[in-house]
């Protein structure tokens, strides 16, 4: 198994990863709407265009992370992502070449996300992998939510150049810490490829235990076409309430942090694990809360409204990635396909989106209403699941059933 250093130095790659990515991607459509005047339904087709690319390519870096070895997909992520970016620092004018090396950026960021999954759970025990997925969910969540918090101060302050050079510089510090990760492994003489020399941390789980994974790995889709279409959205909510980019930075940002503690409570509670009255409950809040977000024009109603569905939020994203992990010792692909459900969700929300806003123009909130719909339709898939799977007596906190 991975030496505690090198879990440290992979839970540090995770949160620098984290903050470079949520910088460029959430304020690249503020950055599209200054620069280019896209509106809301350019930045959804934009958020489509981005879960689709997303979708092949976190399966092909899963697989590849798999059989190269994790550091091998790493170097090529952050290789990918230094010359998409430094590109687009330098060179790109036009709109179409900011789309096509942010689409690239994209396949580079693919990965990374599902190896450093893997890395922080591989060898671990149950215990263990309560605690490491823990880790990696808060370390991720709260320098997501410093990204997107000061994002639009940042912009302001350090011009729109900064979208690029400023995650341009933390991609190539991850790159030499990944380097200096990989040597390490070596000198050490623990496993640094793919499949681990540490046994697997669990028995095959039960037919529940399955169905369980399902879910989640339905649920997390869903809950990304919310965050995308809302992220793609932000820009007009911010108009419409009349904020600056540094305020909507503030007050649109406020479910990331109320994820993070979402997080750091499932981290240290495990009685969520396996029963499905908390998944639901987190699905219902999900779709009640985006609706509101989008359609209510009260600054406090979309304050309290984003409180809630980061605690939904939390649960699901938390659910699919532990149960991916729990589920076998191919963590690698799990990783990947988990990432690829999350780029599907990324691509199926704006994609309602923006083809609502242009089939129904005259609907006031169409977008907003036809995402709520398709929202619902997982909702219906989860009750769906849940009622063909065989009932058992919930198991043991953090106990398989």
């Amino acid at each position: 198994m991975y030496s505690r250093t090198i879990k440290t130095g992979v839970f540090i790659l995770e949160g620098s990863n984290s903050f470079a990515v949520t910088y460029y991607f959430y304020y690249f459509y503020f950055f599209a709407q200054q620069q280019f005047g896209f509106g809301n339904q350019a930045n959804l087709a934009l958020a489509a265009a981005s879960g689709l690319i997303c979708v092949p390519a976190a399966l092909w870096g899963g697989r590849f992370a798999q059989h190269a070895g994790y550091f091998a997909a790493l170097k090529v992520g952050f290789g990918i992502m230094i010359i998409t970016l430094l590109l687009g620092w330098l060179f790109a004018q036009s709109p179409a070449a900011h789309i096509a090396l942010m689409l690239a950026t994209i396949v580079g960021m693919s990965f990374t996300w599902p190896t450093l999954e893997a890395l922080a759970s591989e060898g671990e025990s149950g215990a263990g992998l309560q605690r490491n997925v823990g880790i990696y969910n808060v370390v991720w969540a709260a320098t997501g939510a410093l990204a997107y918090f000061t994002g639009g101060a940042l912009l302001e302050r350090l011009g729109r150049p900064s979208l690029f050079f400023l995650p341009l510089a933390m991609q190539t510090g991850q790159l030499a810490l990944t380097f200096w990760l990989h040597q390490h492994s070596a000198r050490s003489r623990l496993a640094n490829a793919a499949i681990p020399l540490a046994p697997a941390t669990a028995a095959p789980p039960a037919p529940r235990a399955k169905a369980f994974l399902r879910m989640a790995w339905l649920a997390n889709p869903f809950a990304y076409i919310a965050i995308n279409t809302l992220v793609a959205a932000m820009p007009g909510v911010a108009h419409n309430l009349k904020l600056t980019t540094t305020q909507a930075g503030f007050c649109c940002s406020l479910w990331c942090f109320a994820r993070l503690a979402a997080f750091c409570a499932l981290w240290f509670w495990a009685g969520w694990h396996y029963r499905f009255r908390w998944l639901l409950a987190s699905y219902l809040v999900l779709v009640v809360t985006f609706a509101v977000i989008l359609v209510v024009p009260n600054l406090a109603v979309v304050v309290l409204a984003q409180l809630a569905l980061g605690g939904a939020l939390g649960l699901i994203y938390y659910s699919s990635l532990f149960y991916s992990m729990d589920a076998g010792d191919t963590k690698g692909v799990h990783g990947g396909i988990h990432e690829a459900a999350i780029g599907l969700g990324c691509f199926a929300g704006p994609a309602v989106g923006a083809a609502s806003l242009s089939l129904l123009p005259q609907v006031a909130n169409a977008g907003a209403w036809a995402v709520s719909g398709l929202l619902l339709c997982g909702l219906a898939g989860l009750v769906g699941i849940q009622l063909k799977t065989p009932q058992a007596k919930p198991p043991a906190a953090g106990k398989h059933p």
